[in-house]
């Protein structure tokens, strides 16, 4: 009986301990001898933080760094505003949502909002009507809360890069004088660059859980839209190219291919041949960067992988949106797929990767295409594909892009794991097609590595920040970073 008595008795002072008394008498604590209940100092160590320590001890500097990069040719002044207030604002009301490929009206700009913010995609549209489209960015600028930064993706990608004090940027593309008052001192912008007006793009933002109607966001993002002729016309273009030959870089970074998308067939069938005829004349020794933007023409998209600039470009950034939207132009794996639903499948997306090195790149030593990586970019996590021999410090380049978008999105210099939350996959697969190789994430090693043929992928998990701040710009900070931190091999001319 007195067994059974101390017994009960132990445990009531037990679960006492752990529920609910706060402070039990030292000495009963002692007598009764209990273990130890707090947490172990591992225990305490989240999985975020494990990952963040490791990329800080795999993140190293490339042997040679680049000195001087020329950027160009899309910039613009970013109006970056709550969507949804906005348009409440302009007395539209919420409905269905419908894509639409150029917008013509406020009802066409509500349906393509409506039809992104449901997906949490990314998206961006040319508006045809000049004025409406003024008086819209007119409401937007004087929207309580709105705010104004440096815009387009080579201005962006400049911008991040001027931010290494060795690495003179140069950059080219319609620069008016709020632009102008925007950029990095150490960023050099031709003469003939710089223009009375500025260019105005208009960056409707949504957050994680925003409700509009019957539409609710599944993750935070934005949706782009403008009326913007010089960057349409990539009218600066040929100024850029006579500025890269006298700035001598050792890497040139193009944008703005997809802001033709809206002019029209005839203005961008033209202007494309006249936009490769004007970068072949750029030194092979020289790798060109091409970052990808949302499209939705499939022969204007056909045109640039297989008749214009895939063939010339080294590099290509790109999201999932483009990834997919790439494959399905061009008839490739997964095409079939309308969308990703939630978070892309590694195997597929890595599918859709080989098939562009081997359809678009150089993963055959008598191809005469120069594309030799690919820097893929999602939600929560990122993949660096490269054909063996032409780049080198791959592990630090897919860390230093992961990074940025962990910190960057948070409003952060660094990352605060406190912010962030790990939403990869902790198993997947090398394809989504037999043969494949299941692959795990190991947190204290964050970069998985695997191979098909003589093409190598390295992965890295996103810490994805819970409340961001701002979501516009992080593909480019991403690829800005990512080839930053990549090296050329130097053996392997392009």
């Amino acid at each position: 009986m007195w067994r059974k008595a101390s017994a009960a008795a132990l445990l009531a002072i037990a679960v006492g301990y752990f529920y609910y008394i706060p402070d039990l008498p030292e000495q009963i604590l002692q007598y009764v001898n209990l273990p130890n209940l707090q947490p172990s100092a591992q225990s305490q160590t989240s999985v975020e933080e494990v990952i963040s320590v490791a990329w800080e001890t795999l993140l190293t500097l490339p042997t040679r760094q680049w000195t001087k990069v020329a950027v160009g040719v899309n910039a613009c002044v970013d109006v970056v505003v709550t969507g949804v207030g906005l348009l409440q604002a302009l007395a539209v009301d919420p409905g269905l949502g419908l894509d639409h490929e150029v917008l013509h009206s406020k009802e066409d700009l509500k349906e393509a909002f409506i039809h992104y913010m449901g997906r949490g995609a990314a998206a961006e549209r040319f508006f045809s009507d000049e004025e409406v489209f003024q008086r819209i960015a007119r409401a937007a600028a004087e929207y309580p809360g709105a705010k104004l930064y440096v815009g387009g993706n080579a201005a962006l990608i400049g911008q991040k890069l001027a931010t290494y004090p060795n690495l003179m940027v140069l950059l080219c593309g319609p620069v008016g004088p709020k632009l102008h008052e925007l950029l990095d001192e150490q960023i050099v912008v031709p003469p003939e660059s710089l223009q009375e007006t500025d260019e105005y793009h208009l960056i409707l933002e949504y957050k994680a859980g925003e409700q509009w109607g019957s539409t609710q966001a599944p993750q935070a993002n934005r949706f782009i839209f403008s009326h913007d002729v010089s960057n349409g016309e990539m009218s600066s273009l040929e100024t850029f190219v006579a500025s890269v030959e006298e700035f001598d870089p050792e890497l040139v970074v193009l944008s703005g291919l997809h802001m033709m998308e809206g002019q029209g067939r005839e203005l961008w069938e033209e202007r494309l041949k006249e936009a490769v005829l004007a970068i072949s004349v750029i030194r092979k020794d020289i790798p060109i960067h091409l970052e990808l933007a949302s499209m939705t023409d499939k022969d204007y998209m056909n045109s640039i992988m297989q008749e214009q600039f895939m063939p010339i470009a080294s590099s290509i950034g790109l999201n999932e949106q483009e990834l997919l939207f790439l494959s399905q132009a061009g008839e490739g794996p997964h095409a079939e797929l309308e969308a990703w639903k939630g978070i892309p499948d590694v195997g597929r997306v890595s599918d859709i990767l080989l098939w562009i090195l081997e359809e678009h790149g150089r993963s055959e030593p008598s191809s005469e295409a120069d594309l030799t990586r690919i820097h893929f970019h999602t939600l929560a996590y990122h993949i660096l594909v490269t054909v063996d021999g032409y780049w080198g410090n791959q592990v630090a380049a897919v860390i230093a892009g992961a990074r940025v978008a962990s910190s960057q999105a948070c409003g952060l210099q660094s990352v605060d794991v406190s912010k962030v939350e790990l939403k990869a996959p902790r198993e997947f697969h090398s394809s989504h097609t037999e043969p494949r190789e299941k692959l795990v994430l190991n947190p204290a090693e964050p970069v998985t590595v695997w191979s098909r043929g003589n093409v190598t992928f390295h992965l890295t998990p996103v810490l994805v920040c819970k409340q961001p701040l701002r979501t516009v710009g992080l593909g480019d900070a991403i690829s800005a970073e990512g080839l930053f931190y990549s090296e050329l091999q130097s053996q392997q001319p392009f």
